[in-house]
């Protein structure tokens, strides 16, 4: 496709640049939710009188909306207008913060998240798209999407200090309402400045039954393993939630290779390369957020940390992802096939994982958990660049949005099974520990310490898990990928696509 295909007249090429500061600001904003709230959790599940086996819904309602309806959010955009899409995402986004920030029980807190999740899902496409047809000469666009790259690499050391401070001299509400003036900021900017070109749209029809099936077969994969947690993993609404789950989802495929115009075109994840990353972010993923839930917890309930020191606790990570993506992703994906870097990414951070299954109550941060940050988010960071480069590998223009869009999809998806799945491992764990030990303590010091050791012990039981992922992880890489190294003209080709056709 020529550079200058989407060339934006007058208007939209004239004020791109500022169009790029409240897209940019809505962008932080979508990052900084997805670590604030870890930090605030804690403290909103002890106020709102949340079960431990329920307080992951915080993190996967918000993550499984996001992920389910983001293919979904995507096409919505191309119907509507980028613009469009854009600002609704953002009031929506806004409303649904002041709902969480004021709830009072839990299931007003899930419904929030949920709510958040389906306007991020039509907000996030948007923001790509309108960066797509505003930036069209290379070296404007490389330089746009590298600030926007920053912004979510920063923007999660940000969220984790954020979170932190409003946690500790305000009130974890606040890390709900701090979104309200990021939305109405971006959303007024971009209804006065952003210029969308005329012709963009996509008319094609909805694919109403796949966004219905899809959705419907994710939900009840997740509460499966979240209903396994208090029930069982025999318990009849258990196995029967899995098998709904099955029989959704093998709908939704035969679905999709029936329709004219699917939500996800089976072409595109059939791709041996494109299939290989997204099925390997995804559990990947699936190891790193439950693991992100429970260190929180033993940072501020073992360790005794205030939410503060805990959001600075986590920087190291976030420094190793940064130079995993930029230092070493960057420099080596050129010169090495994409394998080689992914599946030892995965490997390092199964390293970091390994350092945390060996937490106890006594540990010390310096000596077990900041190097096992490190790994982890070195690790990470250098499987990145590969997979955003793969996941566009020989896309035909008109899948490119889609095909970009699943990398995002997979990790939001791995993430909400991730946490339901872990979460329901450790809580086991912790159970069969406490309900072993606690007979031996017969005085209320040693009932609370047992607990906290039967917490530790359920973290690291889950984290084991973690590994074993993260090595399968590294495992499918090696086995499906095999993709060559791209030459410099043909990575900068690549990035370029999935910003072209969404």
């Amino acid at each position: 496709m020529p550079r200058t295909a989407s060339k934006a007249p007058g208007d939209a090429h004239a004020n791109r640049w500022k169009a790029l500061v409240f897209i940019a600001l809505a962008q932080l904003m979508v990052v900084l939710d997805a670590t604030i709230v870890n930090i605030a959790l804690p403290s909103a599940q002890q106020d709102l009188g949340i079960s431990d086996g329920n307080r992951q819904w915080v993190v996967t309602a918000y993550a499984l909306a996001f992920g389910g309806l983001l293919l979904f959010g995507g096409r919505v955009a191309d119907l509507w207008g980028r613009k469009r899409a854009f600002v609704i995402g953002l009031i929506g986004f806004a409303a649904a913060s002041a709902l969480g920030g004021a709830a009072t029980n839990g299931a007003t807190m899930f419904g929030a998240r949920a709510l958040q999740g389906v306007f991020g899902a039509l907000l996030a496409p948007a923001a790509l798209s309108l960066l797509a047809v505003m930036f069209t000469d290379a070296k404007e666009r490389a330089k746009a999407f590298g600030i926007y790259g920053a912004i979510a690499g920063g923007g999660g050391a940000v969220g984790f200090i954020l979170g932190g401070v409003l946690t500790e001299y305000l009130d974890w509400r606040w890390t709900f309402f701090v979104n309200i003036p990021f939305a109405i900021v971006a959303a007024a900017g971009a209804y006065f400045v952003v210029r969308e070109p005329e012709g963009g749209r996509n008319r094609s029809p909805l694919d109403i039954p796949g966004v219905v099936l899809s959705t419907l077969g994710l939900v009840s994969l997740v509460y499966g393993f979240t209903r396994a947690e208090s029930d069982g993993w025999s318990d009849t609404t258990t196995i029967s939630l899995f098998v709904a789950s099955v029989a959704l989802l093998l709908a939704f495929v035969l679905t999709e290779a029936k329709v004219k115009a699917p939500l996800l075109p089976l072409r595109v994840v059939t791709d041996r390369n494109r299939g290989g990353v997204y099925l390997s972010l995804g559990i990947a993923v699936i190891a790193m957020f439950g693991s992100f839930l429970f260190l929180t917890y033993y940072l501020q309930v073992v360790k005794g940390y205030s939410p503060i020191k805990s959001g600075f606790a986590f920087l190291p990570m976030v420094a190793g992802m940064m130079v995993g993506s930029t230092q070493i992703g960057t420099r080596l994906m050129t010169r090495v096939p994409a394998r080689f870097l992914m599946g030892p990414g995965f490997l390092v951070a199964a390293a970091g994982m390994f350092l945390l299954t060996q937490l106890e109550t006594g540990s010390s941060y310096a000596s077990t958990v900041l190097p096992a940050l490190v790994l982890l988010g070195l690790g990470m960071g250098t499987t990145f660049n590969p997979a955003m480069s793969l996941a566009t590998l020989g896309i035909e223009p008109r899948d490119a949005g889609v095909a970009s869009a699943m990398v995002n999809t997979s990790q939001q998806v791995g993430g909400a099974i991730g946490t339901a799945l872990l979460n329901t491992i450790a809580t086991s764990a912790t159970t069969a520990y406490v309900k072993d030990h606690i007979t031996g303590a017969t005085t209320k010091p040693q009932q609370q310490l047992v607990q906290l050791q039967g917490a530790v012990h359920g973290y690291t039981n889950a984290i084991w898990f973690a590994v074993g992922m993260l090595v399968l992880a590294a495992l499918i890489v090696v086995t499906l990928v095999n993709a060559g190294h791209a030459s410099s003209e043909s990575v900068e080709d690549e990035v370029a696509v999935p910003v072209i056709a969404h």
